[in-house]
């Protein structure tokens, strides 16, 4: 900048330093000299005199180009303004004599006229002729002044910021409709999807309830108390099924709504995990949570129902007898809990799209659900501001990695709050 001032100096221009700071730097200070420079004005803050523009000697002064280094600069109370871009902004109208800016488009030609965007303290211009000066740009938009009305020469200039400016909203208007457009194509698909997968999925627990009550109720077949007992544990198996897909299939859609909003507090993993095993069968995961893991800065009823749907997903993939290891340690500043199965595991394109809504890899069992647990337990985990994420087993099969930030304080540093939290499809159950 002090360069350029100097080429201009040599030219003639009456060109003045208003305000540059040297930071005590050679070069900086050398470069200064044979520049005229505006006093700056002393200002008293926090007992410290410090330095800012005198911008009424600057406007006095009207020179033809004024220097001003850090643009980006808080004035000092006490300034004209508070900020030196304000400063930088009331020097180009006192020097151009312009109140206002103001860009009018409009969708056609009888269409009214728009404000596209506005600068300035001057009157409001609805109409391009309410203004003083005019320069439309095609049929349909119109930057347009007020105050002094420019010479041709600059008039032409604001022609072509207007043209550049009618790119821009061109281009905005143009992603709007796109984003819009995709944002239709992905929820058109996840409710045909959604459609496809209520119509039989959620019906296969049903019919088993169904089924079973009404073999319990028949009086035409005698049974004894272990047929009672496995038809009754059929219809419990049943109702947890059901009560878990409809649990996803309204997490998915509070997740796909952005109302995700936890409620985060202190929270010891070793309280979580433990009950984020209710839906997989005993002596199907080794636990190994210790107590001496910090805490985590999570949402409990969230976090548990995530830990349940990555857990279940191990279980359900891994070779029958094969027991699922599910360890929690320390590291950094957070916690990661690994989730380990003996699985078939996951081609690289498969690893891409896990956790995207409905989609279930390789021979899953049917009524084994839609596919939405592993999708549902990102989403929660991201809303909390941890992370998800799957790798292959060493030997085979897939390793789930939840890591969550450790928090400030112990939960019992307030109150018991195990109540509240982000309410999921399950928590409305159990409330209700």
């Amino acid at each position: 900048m002090l360069a350029e001032a100097h080429r201009r100096v040599e030219r003639d221009t009456d060109c003045v330093v208003a305000f540059a700071e040297t930071h005590g730097r050679p070069r900086t200070e050398a470069l200064l000299t044979g520049l005229e420079q505006v006093p700056h004005r002393r200002l008293e803050h926090g007992g410290v005199t410090v330095a800012e523009t005198d911008l009424d000697a600057v406007l006095a002064r009207r020179p033809r180009v004024a220097l001003v280094g850090e643009f980006a600069h808080a004035n000092a109370p006490g300034s004209r303004n508070a900020e030196r871009r304000q400063d930088v902004e009331e020097r180009v109208r006192e020097a151009s004599g312009i109140e206002s800016a103001t860009l009018l488009e409009r969708a056609g030609d009888v269409e009214p006229w728009t404000c596209a965007g506005r600068a300035g303290r001057g009157r409001p211009v609805e109409r391009p002729e309410d203004a003083d000066v005019q320069v439309p740009v095609g049929d349909h938009m119109a930057p347009t002044l007020t105050g002094r009305v420019p010479p041709a020469e600059d008039r032409r200039v604001l022609a072509a910021f207007a043209a550049q400016a009618a790119v821009v909203l061109d281009r905005r208007r143009l992603r709007e409709q796109t984003d819009r457009a995709l944002a239709l194509a992905e929820g058109n698909r996840i409710r045909t999807t959604l459609l496809a997968a209520v119509s039989h999925d959620p019906r296969t627990p049903p019919a088993g309830i169904k089924a079973a009550v009404s073999s319990l109720r028949s009086e035409d077949v005698e049974r004894s108390d272990e047929d009672r007992a496995e038809l009754l544990e059929g219809i419990e198996d049943g109702a947890d099924r059901l009560d878990h897909l409809v649990g996803n299939l309204l997490d998915t859609f509070r997740l796909h709504t952005g109302t995700v909003t936890p409620l985060m507090r202190g929270t010891d993993l070793d309280e979580v995990v433990p009950r984020a095993l209710g839906g997989v069968p005993e002596h199907t995961v080794v636990l190994d949570v210790p107590e001496t893991l910090p805490v985590v800065d999570a949402d409990p009823g969230p976090l548990e129902r995530a830990m349940a749907n990555v857990i279940e997903n191990a279980v359900k993939y891994s070779p029958p007898g094969e027991r699922v290891p599910v360890a929690a340690s320390a590291f950094a500043d957070g916690v990661e809990v690994r989730v380990v199965d003996r699985g078939p595991g996951l081609s690289d394109e498969a690893e891409g799209r896990i956790f995207a809504p409905f989609q279930r890899h390789g021979d899953a069992p049917r009524g084994s659900g839609v596919g939405l647990g592993l999708a549902v337990a990102r989403g929660v985990t991201e809303a909390m501001g941890g992370t998800l994420n799957a790798d292959d087993t060493p030997g085979g099969g897939l390793t789930m990695t939840l890591t969550l930030r450790a928090a400030d304080a112990r939960p019992e540093d307030g109150p018991d709050d195990s109540g509240r939290g982000l309410v999921t499809a399950q928590d409305e159950r159990r409330t209700s």
